[in-house]
This record gives C-alpha cells, sequence and structure tokens, in this order.
C-alpha cells in the first residue's frame, strides 16, 4: 500500500512540475516571441479559468486524444472548403466560357447582312465587347479559387499525415503506461492475497489441522513458511512493476506526452489559419471581381469620356434609330433608278374613226433600240422598264422573270397571233406563248429580273466578264445581284419547266459544248439581261440549258450544301429510322445559309443535277445519294410553304 502511495504521489509531483500554458515553457509556448506576438497570438477572449481547464485537459491521460479529435475536426473543415473552392471554380469557368462563346457568336452574327448594321451595330459590338471583359473578369477568378483550392487542398493532406504520425506516437506512449500500470495492479493484487494467507497462518487462523500438498500433508509451520516464501516473491515482484509504471509514466507526462500534445497544436494552429487565410482571400477575390465587373459596367467617371471605357448605359442610349433608318434607305438611292412610265389609256389606231398609219422606226440588225414596240396588250404595263430611244419614242420591253397573275391575262392583246408575236434577238418568236400555270410555280417567288432582252451581241463567245456568275460562291451572288436564287439557276429552272418537261434524260444526256460556252459567256457578261423563256436565246437547245446549270454548281467554290455540313449530311444518312433521318436533315438544312437555302429549295421543287459537290470520299457516295433522296421524298415537310 505504501509503495502505491509513493506511485500516486511522483505522478502527481511530475504533473506539476509541467509548466502551465501561462507561462513561456508550457504546451503554449512562444520561447523567442516578442510581447507583441504573444499577446496577438493569446486569445484575447479566453479568461483565467478557461485556461486552467485547457492545461488540466491537455495535461490529462485524455489530452492526446481530444486535440486529435479536434485535429481532424479542422482538416474535414479544410477539405470541405477546397471542395467548395473546387466546385465554384468549375462554375466560373464554365459561366466565363459559355460567356465568352456567346459573344463570340453574337460577334459574328452582327456582321451579317440580315442583321442591322450603322449605329446600331457599331454600339452593339461595344455591348458585346463589355460582356466578353466580364467574361475575362470571371475565367481570372476561376483561376484563383482553383489555385487556392490546389493550396489548401495540399495543405489538408500533409496536415493528415502528421495527425496519423502523431496519432501513433501519442497514444503508443500511453497505451505503453496503461499497460504497465495494468501489471502493476495485478502484480499488486498477487501480493495481497498472499499476504493475507500468510497474516490467518501466522496468527492462528486455521481451518483444519493439516494442510495437504503435493507431496503430501503439510504441518502449520511447514505451511506458513512455505506462504512467507511466496509472499516475499510476489513482494519483490510487485515492487519492480512499481518502479516500471513510475519509470514510464514519469517518462510520458514530463517527455513524450508534452511533445505530442505541442505537436498536435502546432497542427492545429496551421490546419486553421491555413483555412482562415483561404477565406479572407476568396472574399477579397470576390470583392475584385464584383469590382472589375462594376468598372466595366459602369466605369468611374473620370474615364467616361474615352470611348474605349464608356459605361454599359452611355452605349446603349447611343443608340440612334432614325438615323440607322435613314442611313439604310440612302444607301439604296442609286439603285432606285427612274420612276416608270405614266399608266394610260392608249386605244388601238384600227377601234378609231380614222386610222392613222404606223410609225416606222429605222431597223438595225443589231441594235435592240431600233427594233419595232410590240402591242401594248402584250406588255403588261405594270411589270414594264423604261429605255432611252433614238428620238423621242420609248421602247418597252417583259421583264424575263415576270411572272402573270390572273388578273393580268385580261390585259393580254387579243390580235392575232402574229400580231402578238415580234422579232427579239434578229429572229421570230414563236406563236405558242407558255401558260400561266407553268409560270406561277413557286420556284419563281424571287423578285422580277429587269432588264432588256438580249440581243445578237451577247451570242459572241468572246464577250468580256463583266459580271462573272461562274466560279462565284452563292453569298457574293447574293450581295451583288439581291437575289437569293442566282441568276442562272432562275433562268435555266425557267427554261426546263417551259420547254423541257417532255424532253427524255433533262439532266442525263448532255448538250452542246459549244452552246453551253456561249451561254455560259453570256451569262458572266451580264445575266440581267438573258431571257430564257425565248427558246432562240439558248438555240433551241433545252439539254445545253440542263448542262449550264450542272456546269454553274460544278464551279461552285463551295457546294450546294457546304463542305461545312457535308460530314453532317453522311452522319444523318446513317440514321436508319426515315422519321429520325428526315428530321436530322430538315435541321441541317434549316441551317444552311439563306442563299444556299434559298437555291436548294428551287432545285428539289424541280428535281436537283448536282447538290453536294465533287472531291469527297467516294466510300460516302452511296449516303450522299440517300441524302437526296431522303430530301426530295420529304421535300413538302423540310420547306415551308414560303
Amino acid at each position: 500500500m505504501d509503495d502505491r502511495d509513493s506511485l500516486d504521489r511522483s505522478s502527481a509531483e511530475a504533473a506539476r512540475s509541467i509548466p502551465l500554458s501561462g507561462t513561456n515553457t508550457g504546451y503554449y509556448s512562444n520561447e523567442g516571441a516578442s510581447e507583441s506576438d504573444r499577446a496577438q497570438q493569446a486569445p484575447p477572449h479566453v479568461s483565467g479559468n478557461e485556461t486552467s481547464g485547457v492545461d488540466a485537459v491537455v495535461r490529462s491521460d485524455i489530452g492526446i486524444n481530444t486535440l486529435l479529435i479536434r485535429l481532424k475536426q479542422s482538416v474535414a473543415s479544410a477539405r470541405e472548403f477546397s471542395a467548395f473552392l473546387k466546385k465554384r471554380s468549375t462554375l466560373e469557368e464554365e459561366h466565363a466560357q459559355g460567356m465568352k462563346k456567346l459573344c463570340k457568336s453574337s460577334h459574328e452574327s452582327s456582321r451579317r447582312p440580315d442583321n442591322r448594321q450603322g449605329g446600331y451595330a457599331q454600339q452593339y459590338n461595344e455591348v458585346i465587347g463589355i460582356h466578353d471583359r466580364l467574361a475575362d473578369n470571371g475565367v481570372q477568378f476561376a483561376l484563383s479559387l482553383h489555385q487556392m483550392h490546389e493550396d489548401l487542398h495540399d495543405q489538408s493532406a500533409n496536415i493528415e499525415r502528421g495527425r496519423k504520425q502523431w496519432k501513433q506516437t501519442g497514444l503508443s506512449a500511453e497505451k505503453r503506461v496503461q499497460d504497465s500500470e495494468a501489471l502493476m495492479e495485478k502484480a499488486k493484487a498477487k501480493y495481497d492475497s498472499l499476504a493475507e494467507d500468510y497474516d490467518r497462518a501466522r496468527t492462528g487462523d486455521k481451518q483444519s489441522g493439516r494442510v495437504f500438498g503435493l507431496k503430501g500433508p503439510k504441518s502449520a509451520a511447514q505451511h506458513e513458511e512455505d506462504l512467507n516464501r511466496k509472499m516475499q516473491a510476489a513482494d519483490s515482484d510487485y515492487a519492480s512493476k512499481v518502479q516500471i509504471a513510475q519509470s514510464q509514466r514519469q517518462e510520458l507526462v514530463a517527455t513524450q506526452r508534452p511533445q505530442a500534445v505541442r505537436a498536435i497544436l502546432d497542427l492545429i494552429h496551421e490546419c486553421d489559419s491555413g483555412l482562415t487565410l483561404q477565406l479572407q482571400k476568396f472574399a477579397m477575390f470576390n470583392e475584385k471581381l464584383l469590382l472589375s465587373n462594376g468598372l466595366c459596367v459602369s466605369p468611374l467617371n473620370g474615364h467616361t469620356n474615352e470611348r474605349s471605357h464608356r459605361s454599359l448605359r452611355d452605349v446603349v442610349f447611343q443608340i440612334d434609330n432614325m438615323q440607322d433608318l435613314n442611313g439604310y434607305i440612302a444607301s439604296f438611292a442609286t439603285k432606285a433608278g427612274q420612276r416608270p412610265a405614266e399608266i394610260k389609256y392608249q386605244p388601238h389606231p384600227s377601234t378609231g374613226p380614222t386610222q392613222q398609219p404606223p410609225q416606222t422606226y429605222p431597223r438595225s440588225p443589231t441594235d435592240p433600240a431600233n427594233q419595232p414596240n410590240p402591242p401594248e396588250g402584250f406588255l403588261h404595263n405594270n411589270h414594264t422598264t423604261n429605255a432611252q430611244v433614238s428620238g423621242s419614242s420609248q421602247e418597252q420591253h417583259p421583264s424575263p422573270g415576270y411572272m402573270p397573275s390572273q388578273n393580268d391575262s385580261e390585259q393580254h392583246y387579243q390580235g392575232s397571233p402574229r400580231q402578238q408575236s415580234f422579232p427579239r434577238n434578229g429572229g421570230i418568236v414563236p406563236n405558242e406563248q407558255p401558260s400561266h400555270t407553268q409560270l406561277s410555280s413557286p420556284l419563281y417567288s424571287q423578285p422580277p429580273l429587269s432588264g432588256p432582252a438580249p440581243n445578237s451581241d451577247l451570242t459572241h463567245p468572246d464577250l468580256p466578264p463583266l459580271r462573272p456568275v461562274f466560279g462565284m460562291s452563292l453569298d457574293d451572288l447574293l450581295k451583288r445581284d439581291g437575289s437569293a436564287i442566282p441568276l442562272v439557276v432562275y433562268q435555266c429552272l425557267q427554261a426546263v419547266d417551259l420547254f423541257g418537261l417532255d424532253v427524255e434524260g433533262i439532266y442525263r444526256l448532255s448538250g452542246s459544248a459549244m452552246h453551253v460556252s456561249k451561254l455560259r459567256a453570256i451569262f458572266d457578261n451580264d445575266s440581267s439581261h438573258v431571257d430564257f423563256r425565248n427558246p432562240e436565246v439558248f438555240y433551241h437547245d433545252v439539254n445545253s440549258v440542263a448542262g449550264l446549270l450542272k456546269q454553274f454548281f460544278r464551279d461552285l467554290p463551295d457546294p450546294l450544301l457546304t463542305h461545312e455540313h457535308f460530314q453532317d449530311f453522311i452522319e444523318a444518312a446513317h440514321i436508319e429510322d426515315d422519321v429520325t433521318r428526315r428530321d436530322s436533315l430538315h435541321a441541317i438544312v434549316n441551317s444552311l445559309p439563306d442563299p444556299n437555302y434559298a437555291t436548294l429549295r428551287a432545285l428539289t421543287l424541280r428535281r436537283r443535277p448536282t447538290l453536294m459537290g465533287t472531291g469527297h470520299n467516294i466510300a460516302d457516295a452511296g449516303w450522299q445519294v440517300r441524302v437526296i433522296e431522303t430530301i426530295l421524298h420529304n421535300t413538302y415537310q423540310i420547306f415551308d410553304d414560303d
């Protein structure tokens, strides 16, 4: 009992010998630190009672385990905030990149001719530029958050490794002391039991006269001597166990536990400080992002005079709708031309009381201005153009792209077939005129062409290419001629509708190469003066017209279905389901440029010559045929009734 009391007293004295946290050598040791540093490190809100309570816990047997649990919580919090930073960085990155893509596509769309130009386009592009700078700020913010995530993740991983190391070291020391004390308690229990037996044998408390042992019965003296010997052995074993437990307890309290406590506390402070630092940086970066975005949207007053630093509100308020509208209309002043002739009623000379002899004109086989005027009824007065002729007379020609309406048929001149025809291109126009049902096809819904009929000079194969058509892109032809369907396609399809529907193999059989070459020269010279309603213009060779149309599509720099969408068409052709394949092709067709869409619609309504171009992989030929067949079989589902 005295040895046990001495062990407890030595443990208490060792614990009192460890300095408290208020000193410079305790668990919160600040040796070498200045007074200001210690003042900053010491929490001002901790009272003396709380400090003593903290010291009591960390010096006890549960100190290391308690600090390990707290360190684990700090690491978990750091990892949680690190995951938050990673997710927030991903969201900001996706948002910024999406905004940059939107700005790029909007900037490209704003330059298309079907959008408003002028002052609106300039201000709109500046608005897009402001959003692009906002996207740049978002990208920078996302990069900062990602870097914070990596730093905090690395720090928490290092602290977790330190926690595991000190957990093994500190708890192992505690376990050794507990095991030695358990052995000491066991030795003490054995010693106490033998001492009690010896005391009963010595004082005469005998339960029986003789004691039986392994070698036979023992006398009382022998039994007492045997118990004394065993008690002395147990006493020496118990004393040695006490010394071992005392030394291990002393080492634990004096060295091992303080080292583990200080190391774990340092890890806790490091983890908490790193987490707090990243939180402070997060707040600072958020403020920086909002401030940068605010300066992009509304710069400071000192920078508003510079165009590159105007606010979003100032940019939007600079849009002048009336000025843009007037500027757009004024840009077409050179295309307005002269006013049409005054519409008036002119009775035929044969219906009057006296007939006036017809006015004669000098004729020249090459001058279209000297050709006689056709009868007034043949030329629809609401679709005529004025051309200056020699003297004061005016010659009127029908527009090549004109489609007569139902009301127009009542205004035709009701003379003889001979009177209804007149010489053009130095020849005789056939008396048979196309019916209205043929000319009112949806294909000819484009604005009517204007210009005089072709004369004999246009048939010369060496005409200079003043307004080339072949080899030009559809976008360039649209910008130059103002027609979504190229004029050569319009005229060729018109000729095929009027004169080639009964011809076998219209697109399969080749025409005259010389005729195709001459017609190509005519269109490259000035396509606005060509009218294929007169078969003499194309030498009554409708196969050459079909060959000319195929040649036009072969010479396109970019095929009608475009190189850009070629692979999309092939992938859609691989779809086995008819409805899904049709819908996929419908979506791709709708994404074609406007002139390509309009021309494809016209060709599809009249069946195609060449649509997807040449030079692609021969293995895709079958899929190209499937694309065309699907478009042809679903014409009225793919193309709107426009």
